[in-house]
C-alpha cells in the first residue's frame, strides 16, 4: 500500500523511509544466515524480499525530495551489513561458531527492523496522529513474525525464533 501511495501521489509524504530499509538489512543479512545453513527456504524468502525491498528503496529515493538523507542512511546500514559479511567468513574459522554468531547478528537486525517503525514515535504523539503509520504494515509484520517463529521452532533454531 505504501508503494501504491508513493506512485499514486508522486510523493513520500507521510511514509516512512526507515522500515524499507530495515528491512531490506535484514533480509541480506537472512539470506547470508541461510546460505551458510544451507536452508533453501530462508534463501528463497530472503532474496525475493530482499529483491522487493530495494525495489521499495529505490521507488522512495526516486520520489523523496531530500535524497541525501535517505542515501546516508542507506550508505551506513549498507556498511555495517559489508562489515558483517566480511568479518564472519575472515574472522570466524569454526563453522558452528560462525553460524551462532551470525544467527546473533541477523537476530539483531530483525530486532531492529521490528522497532523501526517506533522512529516516528515522537512525532505520533506531539500531533496526536497515527497518519505516519502503516496499518498494512504492521498487520503484515506481524504475521511473518509469527510465521518465522513458528518455523524456528519447528528447526529448534533459536536465531530463527526471535
Amino acid at each position: 500500500s505504501d508503494l501504491r501511495q508513493m506512485l499514486a501521489t508522486k510523493s513520500v509524504e507521510n511514509i516512512q523511509f526507515l522500515p524499507f530499509l530495515a528491512t531490506d538489512v535484514n533480509n541480506l543479512s537472512w539470506l547470508g544466515y541461510g546460505c551458510l545453513k544451507r536452508d533453501r527456504t530462508l534463501i528463497a524468502v530472503n532474496a525475493v524480499g530482499a529483491t522487493l525491498q530495494t525495489l521499495y528503496i529505490l521507488a522512495y529515493l526516486y520520489y523523496s525530495p531530500a535524497k541525501r538523507p535517505v542515501l546516508l542512511q542507506c550508505l551506513v546500514l549498507l556498511a555495517v551489513l559489508a562489515a558483517g559479511y566480511g568479518y564472519f567468513p575472515l574472522g570466524i574459522g569454526d563453522a558452528r561458531l560462525r553460524l551462532a554468531r551470525l544467527g546473533l547478528f541477523c537476530s539483531a537486525f530483525t530486532i531492529g527492523m521490528y522497532v523501526s517503525p517506533l522512529a516516528d514515535l515522537v512525532k505520533i504523539v506531539r500531533s496526536r496522529s497515527t497518519r505516519c503509520l502503516s496499518l498494512p504494515l504492521a498487520v503484515t509484520t506481524f504475521l511473518a513474525s509469527s510465521s518465522w517463529t513458528l518455523y524456528g521452532l519447528q528447526l529448534r533454531d533459536p536465531y530463527i525464533t526471535v
